[in-house]
């Protein structure tokens, strides 16, 4: 059995991948085509599929600031986005119901509810995957998308609570001792290194909060979010997501597997699911209107829309709840299965074509916002050196130093993360905070002083988003950029880039052409 799902897996996520969708589409596409041939989930998939989404719940905590979750524009955002959903969704489910049509016709108030409900959040899943493809979790409307995901996550456990009456017991308030241990973990974890002992760390965090959660009758994968929120300052927290990452996606196969297994659909199930997907354009407008009314910008309310604009993977949990407890027929399970499934590929195909959606649409999207701007939304061109550097990663701090050194003053950083920022500019280094895939960031820009654009970016679809943008705003300087494998290289090249630099080679010439010297060093010595 683990075979057959591992090779429909392979080829499902493959031919996805070649046309140039995520593979996770091809992988829920196998759970349904395995689930035609008769074969159902064992407990291998199902125990992979809550390992991975515990894995990538703690990993977004890894990277969440709790000053986040604060704005305004986060918890004003997703709670009133749930209440109106809520009020717009039963009253369209009970038009539905009048016009006679199946399903809804016979459905009254409560399962109209719970249906609405189950639809109203987002998937954590695809939003985050979405984001971390196009390396966008730190921008504004990545960080945004997150922070109401998890608003989401908190109305789920309210819900939990009620639905099942699982009520935490006296002993989880002694999780407030976890407090004052902080200083003792940040110690141990600064001891583990750098090998596989932190991958594994990272496994026994997260899953050592899973289970101290459950005993005290609380969500444990609300646990695994708590604990990476917990030890988001450390300064190992990126390494430790970087460590996790490959598991965490081989896991999250057994996910959206197990959603092609939940039930075997008829066409009359399908059509409905359709019906339902027509609904995310309401949930999308929803956000973007919220979004816009909260001061965010256009462009940050439609971005952060659009990831958001799905159903999720809770929806199916509340479901499966619901029809176990006898308040939801078991139809309406499949039905919400088929639903989110369609949902996902929507949003993933859809995303891909954001920015430049955005950008050859800007004036229309921009006539909804507000005339004032967030402070945190405001960017003034910070110097007139002619060198900007975007990503101030390892690759992009070597490459500001080595310029630093040969040409002072003349190069500055860019890059979305704000905490980054504030422990570079501690440390003397002249960068800033923006997002360069955004149209208006240019615009606001006098580009004749910029001579020189160094993208020390991973991606290749961001560095090519950044191009098109730079063209965009009529930029006449060069483009340099990185790429990791030769293929990436040439597409690079191909698409307008002036000069691409291998990662890997390159890193090996500027350590030959460093080590020479001590080799010229030991002769000079010697004679």
């Amino acid at each position: 059995m683990e075979f057959i799902w591992i090779l429909f897996a392979f080829l499902c996520g493959f031919a996805a991948k070649v046309i140039t969708l995520p593979p996770s589409i091809g992988y829920l596409l196998a759970g349904f085509i395995l689930h035609f041939l008769g074969y159902q989930a064992d407990d291998l998939v199902l125990t992979l599929a809550n390992i991975g989404i515990t894995l990538m719940l703690f990993t977004i905590g890894l990277k969440l600031n709790i000053k986040d979750l604060i704005k305004a524009e986060v918890w004003a955002g997703g709670l009133s986005h749930t209440l109106v959903w809520m009020v717009v969704g039963i009253a369209s489910f009970k038009l539905l119901a009048l016009l006679s049509v199946t399903f809804f016709a016979d459905a009254d108030y409560q399962i109209a509810a719970l249906v609405v409900f189950a639809l109203s959040f987002s998937s954590t899943v695809c939003v985050v995957k979405l984001l971390e493809d196009h390396g966008e979790m730190k921008t504004r409307h990545g960080k945004l998308a997150v922070g109401i995901l998890v608003m989401q996550d908190i109305v789920a456990v309210g819900f939990l609570v009620a639905a099942t009456g699982k009520i935490p017991t006296v002993w989880a308030l002694l999780l407030i001792l976890l407090i004052p241990m902080k200083p003792l973990i940040n110690r141990v974890i600064s001891k583990v290194g750098h090998g596989e002992l932190l991958p594994l760390t990272g496994f026994f965090l997260a899953f050592g909060a899973y289970e101290l959660f459950e005993l005290v009758k609380i969500k444990g994968d609300l646990g695994a979010l708590l604990a990476g929120m917990y030890l988001a300052s450390h300064v190992k927290a990126t390494e430790i997501t970087k460590s996790l990452m490959s598991f965490k996606d081989i896991f999250l196969i057994g996910f959206f597997l197990s959603i092609g297994f939940t039930a075997l659909p008829t066409w009359e199930m399908l059509a409905i699911a359709g019906v339902l997907t027509l609904m995310l354009p309401l949930k999308f407008a929803l956000f973007f209107f919220l979004f816009i009314k909260l001061k965010l910008r256009a462009r940050t309310a439609f971005l952060s829309s659009l990831a958001l604009g799905n159903f999720s993977e809770f929806g199916l949990i509340v479901a499966s709840l619901s029809t176990s407890a006898g308040w939801l027929p078991k139809e309406w399970l499949v039905i919400l299965a088929l639903a989110v499934s369609i949902s996902f590929v929507i949003t993933n195909v859809l995303y891909n074509f954001a920015h430049e959606f955005y950008a050859n649409h800007k004036t229309s999207i921009c006539r909804y916002q507000q005339p004032e701007k967030l402070p945190e939304d405001s960017f003034i061109q910070p110097c007139d050196a002619p060198i900007v550097i975007i990503g101030m990663g390892r690759v992009g701090m070597g490459a500001y130093r080595a310029l630093n050194t040969q040409h002072p003053n003349q190069a500055w950083g860019l890059d979305t993360d704000k905490t980054k920022i504030d422990l570079l500019a501690e440390n003397g280094v002249q960068v800033f905070q923006g997002d360069a895939e955004d149209a208006d960031f240019w615009e606001n820009m006098d580009l004749a002083k910029i001579k020189l654009v160094l993208l020390a970016l991973p991606s290749v679809q961001d560095i090519m988003n950044i191009t098109v943008q730079l063209k965009h705003a009529n930029y006449q300087g060069k483009i340099a950029a990185i790429a990791r494998y030769d293929d990436e290289r040439s597409a690079l090249e191909e698409f307008g880039v002036d000069k691409v630099f291998n990662f890997y080679s390159e890193a090996g010439v500027g350590f030959a052409e460093e080590s020479i010297s001590l080799f010229n060093t030991s002769n000079e010595l010697s004679t």
